[in-house]
C-alpha cells in the first residue's frame, strides 16, 4: 500500500498518553530488585536518571500548556538543575529512599498531569516547543514518544522486554514524524526515527528531531 493510500491512524489523545504511561509503569514495575544504576540503553544516563528525565518531560509538557496565556517563544521558566555533570537537567526528581516503586509513582503522577492538561486545554491553544509551536495533541504525541522510547532505554538496561502497541506508535509517528516510512512495523519505525534502530535499507540515524508544529 502506498503512502498516499495508507489510512491516517488518527490523532494522539489524552487517552493515548494515559495508556503509554500505564504500560510503562507496568513493565518497569516488573524489575523491583534490579540495579537502576546501570546504563539505560545507548544513553549516557543510568536507568534511574532516565526515568526521572521521562517524568520531567511529561511534567514540562503539561506545564507548558498550563498558563492562561501559554508562552509562544520560550519555555515556562522553571529552574532546571542537574544532580551531576552530564546528567539530565530536571525540575522533577524522585527521592532515592523511596526506591523504584517511588520513582515509578513520580512517573505515573507526571503522566497524569499531562493527561489532565491535554484533556482540558482547548485544542486551538498553542504553546512553545523548541521543535515547533504546538497544540495539546502535539504535546500529547511528544509525551507518548518520550514514554515509549525512554521505556525502551530503561527496559534494555534492566533486561526487560518492551513492545508497545502498534496503533499507539503509528499515531505518534503520524503526528511527529510525518516523513517516516509507513510500510513497516510502527514500533520498529519509531525506534529508527529516534535513532535507536535500523530499518531495511536505512542506516541508524545519528541525529534526529520531530516536527511539533501544529497544523
Amino acid at each position: 500500500m502506498s503512502r498516499a493510500s495508507t489510512p491516517h491512524p488518527g490523532p494522539v489523545t489524552a487517552d493515548d498518553v494515559a495508556h503509554a504511561v500505564r504500560l510503562s509503569v507496568a513493565v518497569l514495575g516488573g524489575a523491583p530488585d534490579a540495579d537502576w544504576g546501570v546504563r539505560a540503553g545507548s544513553l549516557d544516563w543510568d536507568c534511574w536518571e532516565t526515568a526521572e528525565h521521562l517524568a520531567d518531560d511529561l511534567f514540562a509538557y503539561a506545564a507548558q500548556l498550563g498558563p492562561a496565556r501559554p508562552p509562544l517563544d520560550t519555555e515556562v521558566p522553571f529552574d532546571w538543575t542537574r544532580r551531576r555533570p552530564g546528567g539530565p537537567a530536571n525540575v522533577v526528581f524522585a527521592r532515592r529512599e523511596a526506591g523504584p516503586a517511588g520513582l515509578l509513582q513520580v512517573l505515573d503522577a507526571s503522566g497524569a498531569l499531562l493527561v489532565a492538561m491535554v484533556r482540558t486545554t482547548p485544542q486551538d491553544t498553542r504553546a512553545h516547543h523548541v521543535f515547533g509551536l504546538s497544540d495539546p495533541a502535539g504535546f500529547a504525541a511528544m509525551g507518548v514518544v518520550e514514554t515509549l522510547v525512554h521505556t525502551q532505554d530503561i527496559a534494555e538496561g534492566l533486561g526487560l522486554r518492551w513492545t508497545p502497541p502498534d496503533a499507539l506508535c503509528a499515531r505518534a509517528l503520524a503526528r511527529l514524524f510525518p516523513d517516516a516510512p509507513r510500510d513497516g512495523a510502527p514500533w520498529r519505525t519509531l525506534l529508527w526515527a529516534t535513532g535507536r534502530g535500523e530499518l531495511p535499507g536505512r542506516e541508524r540515524l545519528t541525529s534526529w528531531r520531530w516536527n511539533a508544529e501544529a497544523g
